[in-house]
């Protein structure tokens, strides 16, 4: 930065530097001050953010927007690849171009950061990030950028924590659970459910008793969507993770690195799950509906009622569980299998490299978006950018949450949105919309919502003491009453129920290009014949598809992308053994 340009940021900040300058401030909120102003960036700029872990495509908008236009005079223009039909391809293109996006958020696994780096493609922002706020976070960022083809910070891992590596990254719901209509399940008097196969009839009996929504509406126990497939069918991964295991490319690895399946085994725990399906859908308990509807499509049905089971807290208890309705005893809540015990991810104090951030070789204002960076890892940042209607950060000060007299507390206008949710436009600022359509479409996790600001409290509202009483619903009592617990989480800790991954930092070494071909065409039959086998006619069907998914993938030397995968597991896996060790004793 040259001297006068120097002197005109100080001078700028020096003006600020008493002012609050969130979108809050025109409305009488309280939120603190920041050191960033768009009267630091005199021209405004649109900025391409290549996305891989956004589902929105195109202009950020609403209130978000109008925030990071506020700070830095720019706006954000989302390219996700998970919105293209062949979001690899679109990466490759776009890289070969020699110009991936102005900011890049994408995985640096496979050593991918090490390849962006050698191309050219990115940025080194060490120069701009020298005594920002971010650097307090130096080690995982020096971690990360060690050992690249050139020296400098390249990137910026996300998940930031200062916490225990064996210490779960949630906080009352975990990332993966079964979650039912759980009035539905009272009425049938909490039967017991010995295995995933024992849901089966319980679902069917819950559909029979509430077989349409107050409005009309068909329910079906399961309802899918395709958005998230990659390496095999997402939905059909999910169930996977209650029995400890997630995906690691065409592997399923065990939490605490002992064991790993070939997902095209015939008793792999994948096609335990697909048969499990195929049974539902035997059953009409699967929505027919399932093979051409999208993750919002999906959404919406779970916000009707429609939808009785879900693998995650932010679809069923999201969509679904509004005061309004937990107040009434109706909502998802998780349900014990006697033979689960779930995937945890655990914390790491160098973050998760596997997704990162980074400023484009190309972008036409590389301090600016450096500072952006610095912005999404100060607490105003965390609270703005990872604000969600359900089980996200606190959202903005002075809207959404203030500190009381026994400190922070959720505003009227925040018990609304994340207790209530009512998507209801941000007071003062009705034209950029509602809350829910202007969050972040960035996808990004900065810092771990367990982690605290500078005041030292949770960006995470649900662990204010002040809304631990606030929580207490009819649903959730029930719930309580019946599960001995006061959340999930609460739950499966004190029943030995999560097996935790602990934060690891490795890396996979680059793969080759055969390697990256022969993926390519099998992930494609795994995908297509996973949801074949889900739809199919009857068992005979269902084991022809089995066997075609098995031996074309076999024929495509599938082998020897499950060797590369299977090496890779296990030597994330010898690493967090060895954590578990060093944190434990044994």
């Amino acid at each position: 930065m040259d001297m006068e340009k120097y002197m005109k940021k100080i001078i700028a900040i020096a003006a600020v530097a008493s002012m609050v300058v969130s979108m809050c401030a025109a409305c009488g909120g309280t939120a603190a001050a920041s050191q960033y102003s768009a009267a630091d960036y005199p021209q405004e700029i649109t900025v391409d953010v290549f996305d891989s872990l956004s589902n929105y495509q195109g202009i950020q908008s609403g209130w978000f927007a109008k925030t990071v236009h506020d700070k830095f005079n720019m706006k954000l223009n989302i390219i996700a690849p998970n919105r293209s039909y062949n979001g690899a391809v679109l990466q490759d293109v776009r890289a070969a171009s020699g110009n991936l996006g102005d900011l890049v958020i994408c995985s640096a696994e496979n050593n991918a950061l090490s390849g962006m780096v050698e191309s050219g493609l990115l940025t080194d922002i060490s120069g701009y990030l020298k005594n920002k706020n971010i650097m307090k976070y130096k080690k995982a960022i020096m971690q990360l950028n060690s050992g690249l083809p050139e020296k400098g910070i390249y990137a910026v891992p996300s998940e930031m924590s200062t916490s225990s590596a064996l210490t779960p990254q949630n906080i009352l719901e975990p990332s993966y659970s079964p979650y039912i209509r759980w009035d539905l399940y009272a009425k049938l008097g909490y039967p017991k459910i010995d295995t995933l196969e024992d849901l089966l009839p319980v679902l069917e009996k819950m559909q029979q008793l509430y077989p349409k929504t107050s409005s009309g509406a068909r329910t079906y126990a399961f309802s899918f969507f395709g958005d998230w497939d990659d390496n095999l069918m997402n939905a059909a991964k999910q169930p996977c993770c209650f029995y400890g295991y997630d995906e690691s490319g065409f592997v399923l690895a065990k939490a605490d690195g002992t064991d790993y399946q070939n997902i095209l085994s015939s008793g792999s725990l994948y096609m335990r799950v697909l048969k499990f399906y195929f049974e539902a859908n035997q059953k009409g308990l699967v929505d027919p509906d399932s093979q051409i509807q999208s993750y919002s499509e999906v959404f919406e049905k779970y916000q009707k009622g429609q939808v009785l089971f879900s693998p995650w807290p932010f679809l069923g208890q999201s969509a679904y569980n509004t005061q309004e309705n937990m107040d009434a005893g109706k909502g998802f809540m998780a349900v014990n299998i006697g033979d689960m015990k779930v995937y945890g991810y655990g914390c790491s104090e160098t973050g998760n490299p596997k997704n990162v951030i980074a400023v484009g070789a190309g972008a036409e204002d590389p301090e600016r978006l450096a500072d952006f960076i610095d912005w999404l890892y100060s607490d105003e940042g965390v609270y703005d950018s990872q604000a969600q209607p359900n089980d996200g950060s606190a959202g903005p000060e002075g809207i959404c949450w203030q500190i009381g007299d026994n400190g922070p507390e959720l505003t009227a206008y925040g018990q609304k949105t994340f207790l209530q949710k009512q998507n209801l436009a941000i007071p003062g600022t009705e034209s950029a919309g509602t809350f829910r359509d202007g969050v972040s479409q960035l996808n990004y996790t900065a810092v771990l919502l367990n982690q605290k600001d500078a005041r030292g409290n949770a960006y995470s509202y649900h662990l204010w003491p002040s809304e631990e009483e606030r929580s207490k619903t009819r649903l959730q009592d029930d719930w309580s009453e019946k599960m001995n617990a006061t959340d999930t989480m609460d739950y499966l800790e004190k029943n030995n129920k999560i097996l935790v991954a602990p934060g690891c930092s490795y890396s996979a070494p680059d793969a080759s290009s055969e390697i990256k071909e022969i993926r390519e065409a099998c992930k494609k039959i795994i995908v297509k014949d996973s949801w074949k086998m889900i739809f199919a006619s009857d068992e005979a069907e269902f084991e022809r598809l089995q066997k075609h998914m098995q031996t074309t993938c076999a024929a495509l030397d599938y082998d020897q992308v499950y060797q590369y995968d299977l090496a890779n597991a296990k030597a994330a896996g010898k690493i967090r053994q060895q954590i578990i060790q060093n944190e434990t004793g044994e």
